[in-house]
């Protein structure tokens, strides 16, 4: 039985994993020890009934088997490898890691050597890839005649990108979901151009954090366009598959207070649930109860980074 340990109470540790956790743990009991979640967050004003909150990863390791825990890594992007060498030197293992896996080459091949010293079970967070939607795609794409993708992820983020840091640039906020799915759905790609725009408000400016636009080509041809626009006024995760002889539109859920995505097909529109993070989070501890094959996302990450940085590479003429 796991114990799961958040480290990071920000939006995505407090937010979206411990709210997950609650749901897989009341699904799925018999994968979990009893007792609250354990949590790591240098602000000791974060807490919760069901949690037990501590100033420091080592203040947690007291409270903690690391043989038994799986640490949900859920702190900002730019301290992932720093974070991970902590958590190895402390004895952890198993490690759910939110997105994106890395910002640069270098911070990803220093998370690859204490993957491969160490024998780190990681998984990245990409819940999209177990999202309904995303097999209803793959079911149709899986029947021939896929033309092109385009993928649009607009929300506004003044304030989070104001006030908060960790994100370097458009390209490292939404874009590593899209395009994992992107990846899943049309296979490997090559990026062919890339923008990057800055984000304005009143008299700030905050540089590369405005927008981002990918465009790739996949085997066979296909190709496909992923846009991000964190400036917009209102929310949207919509993807556009263009075949031979139809148009399908799908749109995920966009945001936790309704898990419900739209799918139309031949002008019929579905509407279904689609809880895609507590299906990746369920999955996860399933692999992580009973280890064999790879989880699948390290992998997957790898090239997401690859190609991000290539964007980056192309927008900023910065080499790493």
């Amino acid at each position: 039985m796991l114990q799961p340990f958040v480290i990071g109470l920000g939006r995505a540790g407090a937010d979206l994993h411990l709210r997950v956790l609650e749901r897989v743990r009341a699904a799925a009991s018999e994968l979990f020890a009893p007792g609250p979640v354990i949590a790591s967050d240098p602000d000791g004003s974060k807490h919760r009934p069901d949690v037990i909150a501590t100033g420091s990863i080592e203040a947690a390791t007291a409270l903690l088997d690391p043989q038994r825990t799986v640490a949900h890594l859920c702190t900002p992007p730019e301290s992932r490898a720093e974070v991970l060498a902590e958590l190895v030197g402390h004895g952890f293992r198993r490690i759910v890691v939110e997105k994106p896996l890395a910002t640069d080459p270098a911070e990803l091949e220093t998370i690859e050597a204490l993957r491969d010293r160490h024998g780190l079970d990681l998984v990245v967070v990409s819940h999209w890839l177990d999202s309904r939607l995303t097999e209803h795609l793959a079911e149709l794409i899986s029947r021939g005649g896929l033309r092109s993708i385009a993928f649009d992820q607009d929300k506004p983020r003044f304030a989070r990108s104001t006030t908060t840091g960790g994100h370097p640039t458009a390209f490292d906020v939404e874009l590593p979901h899209s395009l994992g799915v992107v990846l899943r759905l049309a296979g490997a790609a090559q990026l062919t151009a890339a923008e990057c725009g800055d984000m304005r408000c009143e008299d700030a400016v905050l540089p590369g954090l405005g927008s981002a636009r990918l465009t790739l080509t996949h085997p066979g041809g296909v190709r496909s366009e992923i846009r991000s626009d964190l400036t917009a006024p209102i929310r949207r995760r919509r993807i556009v598959l263009e075949f031979d002889d139809e148009q399908v539109v799908g749109h995920y859920p966009i945001s936790a207070e309704d898990d419900h995505a739209h799918l139309e097909v031949d002008g019929l529109r579905r509407v279904f649930r689609d809880d895609a993070l507590t299906r990746f989070v369920l999955r996860a501890y399933r692999h992580f109860h009973a280890p064999g094959a790879e989880h699948g996302t390290f992998e997957l990450h790898r090239d997401i980074i690859r190609l991000l940085t290539a964007a980056k590479e192309r927008t900023f003429e910065y080499a790493h």
